[in-house]
Order: structure tokens, then C-alpha cells, then sequence
């Protein structure tokens, strides 16, 4: 799909989208289609786990029909993506899984979480879920992932739905060098998350995760704190994996992957929060042009690094276009 009839689509209203290279008419409820809201209750309750040569991988499933594979930010995990599992699950089947190292994944032993690891775990997880094919959707070092992902195993991406996060040229971005610095001393989980944990409003604020990858003071809520955090404070076990993950990112997985990707057919919108202070402000750009199909950049004045979290709606409504772009009549 061209980007200029990609654009054309996305100019359309959630009433009723027609364009005359796609199949037929795109039909989009004019309310949407959301299923009910997903807390950490519910999140905890929908959780599955799957054992691989990995571990036993931790996700949460929602929906049914064609695969859509959520790939959470750093330190978070698959609560990152409820708002966008409660508003799309009415058309794909929602998969958003826990990498090793983080959240509620149990790491096999001796296990690597570096990226490369990533990705195989990933690929031996769709084929335990039977899933030959899925629509990615990528934030933050999940983004990488994703990148690795297109670039190794074309074959199992039908879509990239890319938000902030790594390029070949700002992998890991300057901003987390003093994180893998504390992991590497193993105090980055109990010096900052742990702190966060116990402290709310010290995580909201402009010196916690809140000010740094959120833009709503809100976030992240009380909720979400424990269920990103709790986790990877649970034992010496988890800590310890959760450096791992955390020391591998010094190393630039992209590195090299730039004619992977110019040569990819996948197709790629990329979705950047523009008030990020994490990553370059240069990295949408890159993106796009390194893509060999991408169809183009949204910009989002204000968003920051995790702003997928805070509005789940265009999460929806990008990821419906993108699907629709490629024939789907969802």
C-alpha cells in the first residue's frame, strides 16, 4: 500500500472508510468496539503462561481471529497495552506477552534476555499459540524487538505499528546509560523501582518514571506501579534478570540491521510522541526512511516516551487504518 493512499485512509472518518484500491469498504463502528476495561485484577486474571527452552512465558490474550502481538517499554510489561487490548480485541486476537527478564515471565536459568533472545522467545511463543503470522504493535526497547523481528523472521510480521523507541543510529539512547550503569552494579530495581514501589507520588513526579515517560500527572497509577514493579522485586531471582535485561541494552542490537530493513515488505506506521525526552527527536525520521514500506510518521504534540499507555485510543484507531490499509476488513 502505497503512503499517499495509506493517508487517504487514514483521512477517512470511524463512521465509514472507502478506498478504491482495497477490496471493498472499510466499515468502522462510529462509537468503536471496546470491550470491558481491563484492571490489574482482571489483567492478573486473564494471565497465561506458556513453557518454552525460555522459560515460562507470561502473557494476556484477548479476542479472536488474525494475531496481534503487543510489545511492551522498559521496565513495564503487558499492562502497558490494556487500554489497546480492551479496544481492538473486538477484531484481532490480542496477545500481549511478558519478555524474559520482565514482568511475570519466570526465566529459564542461565537464560539470555538480550534482544536477539528476545526475538526466538517470541518466535517459539507464536508457535505454542499457533500463530504462523501476526500484527505487531512496538513501544520503546519493544520497538527494537520489533525491528529485529522484521529483520530476522519477515515471515511472521503482517504489520509494524511502531511507536517511540531505538534506531540503528540512537540504540540505547544516552538517557539510559546511568540505568544500565545501576544495573550493572545490581541497584537499579531496589534504588529505583523499588523506591517508585513504595513511594507513589515520588514515581509521579518530575524526578520518577511519571515526569520522565508520561505526560497526564496520573500516571502511572497506583495500580500500575505495583503491577510493573512488584514482579521484578519479588526475589534476588527476578532482580537479577531484570539487570540482565536491563545491562543487555548497552549493546547496540541494531547494529547492521539497516539493509534487513530497506529491504522488508512489511508494512510500517510509525506513531511518535514529539515531548519524548528519552529518545532523538531524529528517530521518526529515521524510521521512515529506513523502512522499505513505510507509510509514514503521526506526530503527537505533548506525548511522551509511554504515551501508548495514555491513549489507548490512537493506539486503536492507527492500528485499525494500518490493518484496513492491507485489505482487512476489520
Amino acid at each position: 500500500m502505497p503512503r499517499r493512499r495509506f493517508l487517504a485512509l487514514s483521512a477517512g472518518t470511524l463512521a465509514g472508510v472507502c478506498v478504491g484500491s482495497l477490496a471493498g469498504c472499510v466499515r468502522w463502528p462510529r462509537t468503536g468496539a471496546v470491550s470491558a476495561p481491563m484492571d490489574a485484577a482482571g489483567f492478573h486474571a486473564a494471565r497465561r503462561h506458556t513453557r518454552t527452552m525460555f522459560g515460562r512465558i507470561a502473557y494476556v490474550e484477548r479476542g479472536s481471529g488474525p494475531a496481534a502481538l503487543f510489545l511492551h517499554g522498559f521496565p513495564l510489561n503487558g499492562f502497558q497495552w490494556r487500554g489497546a487490548l480492551d479496544r481492538l480485541a473486538a477484531y484481532r486476537r490480542c496477545i500481549a506477552p511478558d519478555f524474559l527478564g520482565m514482568g511475570y515471565t519466570e526465566v529459564a536459568d542461565g537464560q539470555s534476555c538480550a534482544p536477539e533472545a528476545q526475538v526466538a522467545m517470541l518466535v517459539a511463543l507464536l508457535d505454542t499459540l499457533q500463530v504462523e503470522r501476526a500484527d505487531v504493535v512496538a513501544n520503546d526497547s519493544g520497538g527494537a524487538v520489533a525491528q529485529l523481528l522484521v529483520a530476522r523472521r519477515p515471515d511472521r510480521v503482517r504489520s509494524l505499528l511502531l511507536t517511540n523507541g531505538d534506531t540503528e543510529e540512537n540504540c540505547p539512547p544516552p538517557a539510559l546509560l546511568p540505568v544500565i550503569d545501576l544495573a550493572q552494579q545490581g541497584r537499579f530495581v531496589d534504588e529505583w523501582l523499588g523506591t517508585w514501589r513504595d513511594n507513589h507520588a515520588l514515581a509521579r513526579s518530575t524526578d520518577g518514571i511519571g515526569g520522565m515517560c508520561y505526560t497526564d500527572p496520573a500516571h502511572p497509577t497506583d495500580e500500575a506501579i505495583e503491577t510493573y514493579f512488584t514482579p521484578l522485586l519479588a526475589s534476588r531471582r527476578s532482580r537479577d534478570f531484570a539487570h540482565a535485561y536491563a545491562i543487555a541494552l548497552e549493546r547496540n542490537a541494531l547494529a547492521g540491521i539497516g539493509p534487513s530493513l530497506a529491504r522488508s515488505r512489511v508494512p510500517v506506521r510509525i506513531v511518535w510522541g514529539s515531548a519524548d525526552t528519552i529518545f532523538s527527536a531524529a528517530n521518526p525520521g529515521f524510521l521512515d526512511r529506513a523502512f522499505g514500506r513505510s507509510l509514514g510518521v503521526r506526530r503527537l504534540a505533548g506525548s511522551k516516551l509511554f504515551w501508548p499507555e495514555e491513549r489507548p485510543d490512537v493506539i486503536a484507531d492507527e492500528a485499525r487504518r494500518l490493518w484496513a490499509a492491507q485489505g482487512d476488513q476489520a
